[in-house]
């Protein structure tokens, strides 16, 4: 399976870390929560022929699941990704402009600032069906500022087009899946994590495998640094 095969080569490239074999402390999100292991995707273009694969297999997927005639590349990590699923399997690609202090809470007013400046880089015609191509998903707003990019950059250029699905490499299965659902759209991933953990098992130590496991079902468990020690050095 390909998946199987690119979710272990990510964790032997490094760009999937656990604390045991990586940093002992663990690492703090950007969301504030603690965590025991860390997705960095952003080094993928520094391993081409893993990048091949992983185009290889999320075009794959795009093309079974997804009824769309263009792809859409979200700034940053994504959009490497999103090329190498255009140059293989020849499906025309657009990327969005990276935005500064941006968040879906002011996202109307943000835009509004960019005036006219293009928000999507890329040909776009009246009727395009886009996918989002990104490299992970958590909690999926920058998914939605980035089909609003598309969305009013569509507009600007008075083209109608519909963009109601999402591709990424990973879901870390922390509420993603849900809050596509609230905004209407499809969330469709290669590797879901928990399924990925699975996949490492010969790979990681009993109890990385354990903590890790636990850790998708209860982050809040580990959120206090005394728990969280002790969890860690049982």
């Amino acid at each position: 399976m390909k998946a199987k095969e690119i979710m272990i080569d990510l964790y032997k490239y490094g760009l999937i870390k656990t604390w045991l074999r990586d940093k002992k402390e663990g690492w703090k999100l950007v969301s504030g929560l603690w965590s025991p292991f860390y997705i960095q995707l952003r080094l993928l273009p520094s391993y081409p022929s893993l990048l091949i694969k992983v185009g290889e297999a999320m075009g794959e997927m795009i093309k079974e699941k997804c009824e769309a005639n263009k792809i859409l590349g979200i700034a940053m990590a994504g959009i490497p990704i999103a090329t190498s699923i255009s140059v293989i399997h020849k499906i025309p690609l657009c990327y969005t402009r990276k935005l500064e202090s941006i968040s879906v809470s002011n996202l109307q007013e943000s835009i509004s600032r960019y005036g006219e400046h293009s928000l999507v880089e890329g040909e776009i015609k009246e009727g395009d069906v886009f996918v989002a191509v990104d490299d992970l998903v958590t909690k999926f707003d920058s998914k939605i500022i980035a089909i609003e990019q598309l969305k009013r950059e569509a507009e600007r250029r008075k083209c109608n087009i519909k963009c109601n699905d999402v591709a990424v490499l990973i879901d870390r299965e922390q509420g993603g899946k849900e809050a596509a659902k609230k905004f209407g759209v499809r969330l469709h991933a290669l590797i879901p994590f928990g399924k990925g953990i699975e996949w490492l098992k010969d790979y990681l130590s009993p109890l990385e495998y354990e903590i890790m496991k636990d850790y998708l079902q209860n982050p809040a468990k580990y959120q206090e640094e005394e728990s969280r020690k002790e969890l860690l050095d049982d």
